[in-house]
């Protein structure tokens, strides 16, 4: 019989057990086949779990489902557990990462899981001694809860109710579909609507937190506001009888001058056209009304009298405007009288003057040759040619003739005292004697 193998399995065991020594502490210190590799250099990290469920060591350590180290250790620590892990040294995790109890399947074994955070950005870097809090750790749902959890809603819940439910639902629903088909249309539309103004509303309740957390700060002044307002509010009761009679008279009133206001509507309408013309009028002045009441306060001295002395010496310039139409204008414009004016000036323009035929020698200039027959006319012994002849022939005669004339009659008379003779001379030279036949041709 060969007793080799069996010396040789001895020294095998009788190796582990000495490599161990007083550490040894079963089978579940003996390294497993077919472990995750964690490498020459791993480091070490503890994670706290409120309830580690039944994770054993040498158990899995997994990032994103691939093997990154192992379970070394669980204890006791407080009222948690503390799960020490080692992981391969290259693997680079940041300071605030997770970790999750998690299982391989639906009855598969239980592993540790680490992940980045997904609701802040990663922080620093995960290393040898670092400890994951339990803030940062959760485990998973057992198949054992959910059912414990069913069996009670079958067993002591309302599942039995259902049923009634269920008839209850048809009886008030048969014959009501439209209506609740309709009511289901205005209730998607109403939270459609709610859903494209959602900024808005979070900005209005935005705002009433704002508003909520100022009248908080305010509370203290808000309180003395309320507290000292009662005096007011018990003066305003003493005289609540006042105050009705008023409010009754503000009624009475606004009934008085609303009839009055419906009585006079029309006069009104008529003072406001009547108005009408009147703004017009200074709307065409413009600029020329405020320019003449800045010259009103310097009246009759232009507004630039200031400037009338210098020194010893006084500067004057004086432009009279008396043209009766200028004048007429400037006062009458833009009143009654306005329309007067204009008829006058009208009437003056029909009215022509008499059309006179005036002499071609200027008045008061003797004739060459001097005056005929040497006197004036209407003389006394005067009128007559030299000589006492007869008249030339082509002029004609003085005395009076029983003849009618071919003479117009708006033409000036040759006669003694027509309105030649009242034309006095003005020239200084010798009279002679033609003078008598007055000398105006």
């Amino acid at each position: 019989m060969n007793r080799r193998p069996f010396a040789l399995i001895a020294v095998a065991v009788a190796g582990l057990t000495a490599a161990a020594g007083c550490s040894f502490r079963g089978a579940e210190s003996l390294p497993l086949p077919g472990g995750p590799n964690l490498g020459s250099h791993p480091y070490e990290i503890r994670i706290d779990f409120v309830n580690v469920l039944d994770l054993v060591p040498h158990s899995v350590v997994k990032i994103n489902d691939v093997s990154v180290g192992e379970v070394t250790d669980i204890r006791l620590d407080g009222w948690h557990a503390r799960v020490t892990c080692e992981v391969r040294g290259d693997i680079v995790l940041p300071d605030n990462a997770i970790a999750s109890v998690s299982q391989t399947s639906l009855l598969g074994e239980k592993y540790v899981a680490l992940s980045r955070p997904a609701q802040e950005p990663p922080q620093g870097r995960l290393a040898q001694g670092d400890v994951i809090p339990l803030s940062r750790t959760s485990r998973s749902t057992e198949v054992e809860e959910v059912l414990s959890a069913l069996s009670a809603l079958l067993n002591g819940g309302g599942i039995e109710q259902i049923s009634t439910i269920t008839h209850e639902l048809n009886a008030a629903l048969d014959g009501r579909t439209d209506t609740i088909r309709d009511v289901l249309h205005r209730v998607d539309t109403f939270v459609g609507t709610l859903d494209r103004h959602k900024d808005s509303i979070n900005r209005a309740i935005a705002g009433l937190d704002r508003l909520t957390a100022k009248l908080a700060a305010e509370r203290q002044t808000i309180a003395k506001t309320l507290d000292g307002a009662g005096p007011a509010i018990k003066i305003l009761n003493q005289n609540r009888a006042d105050l009705t009679k008023m409010l009754v008279s503000l009624n009475k009133f606004g009934d008085t001058a609303t009839r009055v206001i419906n009585a006079s509507r029309d006069d009104l309408l008529a003072n406001l056209r009547a108005l009408e013309p009147i703004l017009a009028n200074l709307n065409k002045a413009g600029d020329d009304l405020p320019s003449s009441l800045e010259n009103l306060i310097s009246f009759p001295f232009p507004s630039t009298a200031s400037n009338l002395l210098r020194g010893d010496f006084a500067n004057l310039h004086i432009t009279l405007d008396l043209n009766l139409g200028e004048l007429a204008n400037n006062l009458l414009g833009g009143t009654a009288l306005e329309g007067l004016a204009k008829q006058q000036e009208a009437m003056r323009d029909l009215i022509q003057p008499p059309n006179l035929t005036l002499p071609q020698t200027p008045p008061g200039v003797l004739p060459p040759g001097g005056l005929p027959g040497g006197g004036l006319p209407g003389a006394p012994g005067g009128g007559q040619p030299p000589g006492g002849g007869q008249p030339p022939p082509d002029r004609p005669s003085d005395q009076p003739s029983d003849q009618p004339s071919d003479r117009p009659t708006d033409q000036p008379s040759d006669r003694p005292g027509g309105i030649r003779d009242l034309l006095p001379p003005l020239s200084s030279g010798p009279l002679n004697g033609n003078a008598a036949r007055g000398g105006y041709s």
